[in-house]
């Protein structure tokens, strides 16, 4: 099969769809792999990299003008002139926050599988698991720094000092993003609670902390008293193809200490506080209700070496089963048949349909 690799579009993203060492591995077994000229540049792989791997280097309608095309984020508006019928899309999409993508996606009538719906039997996400490793410590990495002082924040080091209380971390989910960002948090020294609604996760949370973090179930009066005294919060909410819910209110962010710190990780499913919006790595904050806020949705992106190997190392089997079978490969491997969410023309990723019940049966 041809396989194209695309270069990113996204603001600041410097991750590519596949490594060199990938696209070595899909050649031996026969494929063809065309690379948009400096795809890799980001994350430091040259286009002599790829070529020595097997690769052809193109241009950009080169790259996506085959059977196959691997990508880490969704496509931008100014990518949708290269989608077309028949067409195998693998990436993240994130399509219940973007109705635009997912009415163009339609129209145009290509398959498209989205990484963040691959599901093992056991409800793992796979692909999501690494990225959301990296995007949960990165989440404390950059609230501490915008809890300086120069930054806009309140001026609180995290991890305080003898006789100086350290900063209150509250994490809004459980998950794997929430339990990366209290491993971080923790070691940096900071004050640590996790909310979330499953009591089993708040359980195996206890097997991994103990003490040093408070665990608390997440309703409406435990999310209030948490968020009102925190110098970070961190939305790392998920539900699987749907948007986030709202948790935080409007005005329970004005409650919030001037100068605190809001990371919403879930921003690119919606997001769980209200007052957030999506930024970008460019522009990456900005100041709501006396409350700094950062929004970017391709948060690991600003490792692109870490979380592109750390990508694909995941991806890779996938991507061989869809070059080897085509979309037989759905079938082959249910795993991935999950992560099918538009096939000819409709949407038949059952979460997805609920969000666009009206784009159904359009």
């Amino acid at each position: 099969m041809e396989i194209g690799v695309p270069k990113e579009t996204k603001d600041q993203e410097f991750r590519v769809g596949l490594s060199p060492s990938s696209i070595r591995v899909l050649c031996e077994a026969g494929h063809k792999v065309f690379v948009e000229t400096h795809a890799g540049t980001g994350a430091g792989f040259t286009d002599e990299d790829y070529e020595q791997a097997g690769g052809k280097v193109v241009q950009a309608a080169e790259a996506w003008d085959r059977e196959l095309v691997v990508k880490v984020k969704e496509p931008l508006k100014s990518e949708y002139q290269f989608l077309q019928k028949g067409q195998l899309l693998f990436t993240y999409l994130h399509l219940a926050a973007d109705r635009g993508l997912t009415e163009h996606l339609l129209d145009c009538g290509v398959s498209a599988i989205a990484y963040e719906t691959v599901e093992l039997p056991d409800g793992r996400l796979p692909l999501l698991t690494p990225m959301s490793i990296i995007a949960g410590r990165l989440s404390v990495q950059i609230g501490a720094r915008y809890l300086e002082r120069q930054q806009g924040g309140r001026g609180v080091l995290l991890g305080g000092v003898p006789g100086v209380r350290p900063g209150n971390v509250v994490i809004l989910g459980g998950g794997v993003v929430g339990t990366e960002a209290a491993r971080i948090a923790v070691g940096m020294g900071a004050q640590v609670q996790i909310l979330d609604v499953n009591v089993d996760r708040l359980a195996y949370l206890e097997t991994l902390f103990g003490s040093r973090v408070e665990l608390l179930y997440s309703n409406s009066a435990h999310i209030e008293a948490a968020v009102v005294n925190a110098d970070l919060l961190i939305g790392a909410v998920l539900v699987l193809g749907r948007r986030a819910p709202i948790l935080v209110p409007r005005s329970l962010v004005q409650k919030m200490h001037p100068g605190a710190v809001i990371v919403d990780v879930a921003v690119d499913q919606g997001g769980c506080i209200e007052t957030l919006r999506p930024t970008s790595h460019t522009n990456p904050i900005y100041v709501e209700e006396g409350v700094v806020h950062f929004g970017v949705p391709n948060m690991p992106g600003a490792v692109p070496w870490t979380a592109t190997q750390a990508l694909n190392n995941s991806t890779l089997p996938y991507v061989l089963k869809l070059a080897n079978h085509g979309l037989g490969a759905l079938k082959i491997d249910l795993t991935l048949g999950k992560g099918l969410n538009i096939q000819n023309h409709r949407i038949v990723h059952p979460a997805v349909q609920e969000v666009f019940p009206d784009l159904v049966n359009a």
